[in-house]
């Protein structure tokens, strides 16, 4: 493996390490100061992880050659589909910048990132997930599919039981 390939793949797998360790506070925190600077911790470290991935993707990949990387998010995505589109790609223009918007709103303005509508953090919750997903194990193969398919499942497993927590009737363990 080459340093780059090596650089590019240990980037991405920090990010969605980072971003499984920091859902996991933040669903589980449950109002402790603590959890929550942890959670933004790794969240703001997954960030880091995943812009530097970006980077890392243009210079060793692409020759920082966007259309180079539209190319090759097309072949990937015809290898798996059978539909010869590179648009994926933008979708990972987007990631970037609302991930980095994310970190930065929960960093310069921590008391309305916590009271932001249920709906705009579910939307985004989902859109982060499903990148996630696809990232970690729908184009990935072997036994790195594995390590993905359990990090979203730990994931998902953890949004379950915080939205069974937070259902009427149901009280939280403190």
């Amino acid at each position: 493996m080459s340093r780059g390939e090596l650089l590019t793949k240990l980037s991405i797998w920090l990010a969605i390490l980072a971003y499984a360790f920091g859902m996991g506070l933040k669903l589980e925190a449950r109002g402790r100061t603590g959890w929550l600077l942890g959670a933004r911790a790794a969240w703001t470290i997954g960030c880091g992880f995943f812009l530097g991935h970006v980077l890392c993707a243009f210079a060793y990949f692409h020759q920082w050659s966007h259309a180079a990387a539209y190319r090759e998010t097309a072949r990937q995505t015809a290898e798996l589909t059978g539909w010869d589109w590179g648009g994926g790609l933008y979708f990972n223009y987007i990631f970037a910048a609302v991930w980095l918007g994310d970190v930065l709103w929960w960093w310069l303005a921590p008391v309305s990132f916590a009271t932001r509508p249920s709906r705009l953090n579910a939307l985004w919750h989902a859109f982060f997930f499903f990148m996630v997903l696809n990232g970690a194990v729908i184009f990935v193969h072997g036994p790195m599919r594995w390590f993905g398919l359990f990090l979203c499942t730990a994931v998902a497993v953890l949004w379950l039981a915080s939205r069974r927590d937070k259902a009427p009737g149901i009280h939280s363990k403190s």
